[in-house]
């Protein structure tokens, strides 16, 4: 009997552990189909090679998440998207705002301001931005918990903003991990990822995005020709090539632009024909230089940029390219500042294009969204403070006549002491006969100049930020054409009548300025641009090895 009962008490042992095996390995099931949704931690992450140069704990974010009570999805994803990090900041490094989180907030600023949707209508987040966007002398400490929850919020914001407007699965969790850079890497390696990546359900961001889909398809290409490292060097001793030049750097000039694509294949001759000739006018036209065909010391510089830079610089633009609203429908201006034209789209075929004046280093016009809404007629010009302090006052010191002379007259005297002085109406004024608003914070806006000569040069960067239009009159025209009142002689006389006038549109047009280095254009060709800001050189050494 008592070995009956042994036996027994034995069988419900090994029942009890064969089921507490079951229950753990159905857990353990759970527990990696979890973990598969959650990126592992990647300690190879450190100070020496992070994008960012500052790191916080990972109890900070534990501490958030109970705190702003996240649902699951949020949870899982923020805890991804900084093990991915190995929590290093997306938004911050040492000296302020990384350029992403000025790109971001630009859109999300335009995203909360005219969609319906409110979800991330955060005032606290806003005033903070604000401030941190305004302020150019900051310094961020890691261990700073006022910067940690700015730092997290945004990240909450960021992952809200892809789950409403990508709902489809075109953009991975791993992928939305990479939209700020993780560390420096090899640019061959981060390209040869992004072009090998197979996703089971054949979704890719690249389908909703067309100028980034068409940059992708020329990273194949450069990416190739880099690896190959055929890309020859084109060295002339008489300065100048032209057609009708025989020499044997006009071999290699062939083979060079053979291998980019502008001369067809075949003719490696000495001999500077026609066909080089138109081949070296595209190279020019997709470098932002006056077509000619001759070959001066200037186009040489560009010729020999290198494979391995062109694709660099493919890479950085294609990430610029993730932080721009899609627009698809109606009506959209956009300014590309190192192309230095303005865009008027309608829907996605482009109405018209001008040359336009930006912002010289220094003077940077500011990268953002807004929605244009109102033209002025005879505007007065409103000068800012910086030009009043830097500019004017030291002009007015050796000319007490300046302020007569130019037309412009003081107002009063602002909180900081400063004189309020602004330019009347008048052939003198430094806006021109016509301006055209955009609400912003960054007083930036497109304006008519008396200074026509500008727009006949290649590089357009003289302006103290705002956009100089070199036909303002054709945009007036446009802009208006549906409000029948404002036929082109009442434009006209607007313009000249040294009134000032303002006119709200019927509906608002969205304006995009942006810093495309690097795009695909309507006619399918590649452009390259100067990086006259430097953002590119700042992002080349923070990207790659």
């Amino acid at each position: 009997m008592k070995k009956v009962f042994l036996a027994i008490c034995y069988l419900v042992i090994i029942s009890s552990c064969k089921q507490k095996k079951g229950d753990n390995t159905d857990s353990d099931k759970t527990k990696t189909e979890s973990e598969k949704k959650v990126s592992k931690r990647d300690y190879s992450i450190n100070l020496t090679n992070a994008y960012s140069d500052i790191f916080f704990d990972s109890l900070q974010l534990e501490n958030f998440i109970i705190s702003q009570k996240l649902n699951d999805t949020l949870t899982r994803r923020m805890r991804s998207f900084y093990n991915a990090r190995n929590f290093q900041f997306a938004w911050f490094d040492s000296k302020g705002l990384s350029y992403q989180a000025y790109n971001f907030w630009n859109l999300h600023e335009y995203y909360t301001t005219y969609s319906n949707d409110q979800s991330m209508n955060d005032k606290s987040l806003k005033n903070k931005m604000n401030f941190l966007v305004a302020d150019e002398n900051i310094k961020v400490r890691g261990s700073d918990k006022n910067y940690i929850k700015t730092e997290l919020t945004l990240t909450e914001h960021f992952i809200k903003y892809l789950l409403t407007n990508y709902k489809n699965g075109e953009i991975k969790r791993k992928e939305m991990e990479r939209f700020i850079p993780l560390k420096k890497q090899d640019a061959l390696f981060i390209a040869d990822s992004l072009l090998t990546k197979k996703h089971k359900d054949n979704k890719y961001y690249s389908d909703v995005n067309e100028p980034y889909k068409l940059l992708k398809v020329q990273l194949q290409k450069y990416y190739t020709i880099a690896k190959s490292n055929d890309w020859p060097i084109v060295i002339t001793k008489s300065g100048i090539l032209k057609k009708g030049i025989v020499a044997p750097e006009v071999s290699l000039l062939k083979k060079r632009l053979i291998i980019s694509g502008e001369m067809p294949a075949g003719d490696t001759t000495e001999l500077f024909n026609e066909v080089l000739d138109n081949a070296v006018r595209i190279f020019q036209k997709a470098h932002g230089l006056y077509p000619t065909g001759i070959v001066t010391t200037a186009l040489l510089k560009e010729l020999n940029v290198t494979a391995l830079q062109r694709l660099k610089q493919l890479l950085i633009n294609m990430d610029r390219m993730r932080w721009v609203f899609n627009h698809t429908d109606g009506n959209l201006i956009e300014v590309n500042i190192p192309e230095f034209i303005i865009h008027i789209y309608e829907g996605k075929k482009e109405a018209f294009n001008m040359p336009v004046v930006v912002g010289k280093e220094g003077h940077n016009t500011t990268i953002f969204t807004g929605n244009l809404n109102q033209v002025v007629f005879s505007p007065y010009w409103n000068v800012t403070p910086t030009i009043i302090a830097k500019e004017i006052l030291p002009a007015i010191e050796k000319n007490s006549d300046y302020l007569n002379k130019n037309n412009m007259e003081q107002t009063g005297v602002d909180e900081n002491g400063l004189p309020v002085i602004r330019q009347l109406p008048g052939p003198k004024n430094s806006l021109g006969k016509v301006k055209f608003l955009f609400p912003n914070s960054y007083n930036i806006y497109f304006h008519d100049t008396p200074a026509k000569d500008l727009f006949n040069l290649d590089k357009r960067a003289f302006s103290h930020g705002c956009i100089r239009l070199s036909d303002p009159t054709k945009m007036a025209i446009y802009l208006l054409r549906n409000q029948k009142e404002w036929t082109p002689q009442k434009i006209n006389e607007a313009m000249n009548s040294g009134e000032e006038q303002v006119v709200r549109l019927k509906a608002a047009i969205p304006v995009l300025i942006t810093y495309y280095t690097a795009w695909v254009d309507a006619n399918g060709l590649l452009n390259f641009r100067g990086d006259i800001y430097r953002h590119d050189a700042e992002l080349m050494s923070k990207m790659f090895l």
